[in-house]
């Protein structure tokens, strides 16, 4: 009875931090645990305050002013960065979008031998119906359900022969080499882990949940309960995504990188990091993609709408249309027509020659380039008394998310200098 109040009052930080181990953040993470072993594990414990900061602090904005992250910007004259910033994350998104759903095809077709195409259509159908006709509240429960199926690496990590003296250390002790390939992929992990659209993509929840869909409504009345609430379901979101990524970081070191596996081509050489998890199975490796299909596909359910709904607040609030997930179609067309449009888009780049794998990473170190110059105006919106009142941010919250934008454009920077 406890766990199922608890778990009733996860909402929106909740879903974030889940859908922010999205299939591009399992194939990026996975990509770093073979190619480099444990040697980036401390990432997963390093960027959780900073995580935790961003997204506390957007849903904090979102829930304090009643207005989402565009229309702070927007009406605060930020122009320059907002319409930069929504250009990219339109284009980000679209990329990711397409990237997902190829690699929840590709997932798939491990299982079912149907054309890669034709699954991919299918995704696209179905999410595009629950998206458009199935109603907020019955959606946000949709998505809180299909979180769990991050649980299958937490549990491997238990059945492998995992050296934990090494986690231990390479967990709280960073490793660094000064190289494209190892600063490509740092930057990779916090674009995939701290991404514009979950920025916009919570502030605007927030809202759903406190507001019953209506974004133009006046100031909302919160009180310190309801702030401290919020705070508490965006900590656990968060923690659970950085368990995901800790451990799919030490599955697939331990399963690929340990046997000569440091490239991951296909969803078939990831989906072997789950081999463990079944190996009193007579047939462990057909189960084991069998896990891994219906986590990637459930995940890509989650964070294909997270993806595309972003990315339609934050148009729609910079042109001043209506936006919610609470309106019918016929209520907020323009802000249904962007969901569409994302996804068939994204959908068109599955009709080129494209390894999903390596899209999902390169959409990854996309966003970490873009979420640079988006912090640096959230933390100047959260801590403006003018905008916030008197749920601005405070000390510890400003220097962890000042922190978390200097990392950002230390790496962006880095990275562009290792060219």
């Amino acid at each position: 009875m406890h766990i199922k109040k608890f778990f009733s009052k996860l909402g929106p930080g909740f879903i974030t931090g889940a859908a922010d181990d999205d299939p591009s953040g399992i194939a990026t993470y996975s990509q770093a645990g073979a190619q480099f072993g444990y040697g980036l594990l401390w990432m997963a414990l390093f960027m959780l305050p900073l995580q935790t900061a961003i997204q506390e602090a957007c849903a904090r904005i979102g829930a304090v002013t009643g207005k989402g992250i565009a229309a702070i910007l927007k009406e605060n004259g930020h122009l320059k960065t907002l319409y930069f910033s929504v250009i990219l994350l339109l284009i980000a998104n679209v990329i990711n979008i397409g990237a997902d759903l190829g690699a929840m095809a590709a997932a798939a077709q491990l299982i079912i031998p149907l054309n890669l195409l034709l699954l991919t259509l299918l995704f696209a159908f179905i999410i595009l119906i629950l998206e458009i006709f199935v109603s907020y509240a019955s959606y946000a429960n949709i998505l809180k359900w299909l979180c769990l199926f991050l649980i299958a690496y937490p549990i491997t990590v238990f059945l492998i022969k995992a050296p934990w003296l090494t986690l231990l250390k390479t967990t709280f002790i960073p490793y660094i080499e000064f190289n494209y390939a190892f600063l490509f992929m740092i930057v990779a992990i916090l674009g995939t882990t701290i991404s514009p659209y979950l920025f916009f993509w919570q502030a605007s929840e927030e809202i759903e949940e406190l507001n019953n869909g209506c974004l133009n409504n006046p100031k909302v009345q919160i009180n310190r309960r309801y702030v401290r609430n919020i705070r508490i379901d965006n900590f656990f979101g968060m923690l659970f995504s950085e368990v995901g990524t800790w451990s799919i970081i030490v599955v697939t070191a331990t399963i690929l990188h340990g046997n000569g596996i440091l490239d991951i081509k296909t969803a078939a050489d990831a989906a072997k990091a789950l081999e463990p998890l079944v190996t009193t199975f007579p047939n462990a490796g057909f189960i084991a993609k069998l896990i891994f299909a219906v986590g990637i596909i459930g995940l890509g359910f989650l964070a294909i709408p997270v993806l595309s709904g972003s990315a339609a607040y934050a148009f729609c609030e910079m042109v001043n249309c209506r936006a919610s997930l609470n309106f019918k179609f016929n209520q907020a067309r323009g802000f249904y027509g962007v969901i569409i449009s994302s996804i068939i888009v994204g959908l068109l780049i599955n009709f080129f020659e494209i390894n999903p794998i390596k899209a999902l990473i390169y959409a990854a170190v996309i966003n970490g380039v873009i979420a640079v110059p988006l912090i640096f105006v959230i933390a100047m919106i959260a801590k403006n008394e003018k905008i916030m009142g008197e749920y601005k941010s405070k000390k510890l919250s400003i220097i962890f998310v000042w922190i978390t934008f200097i990392c950002m454009a230390v790496a962006a920077i880095a990275l562009l200098f290792s060219l």
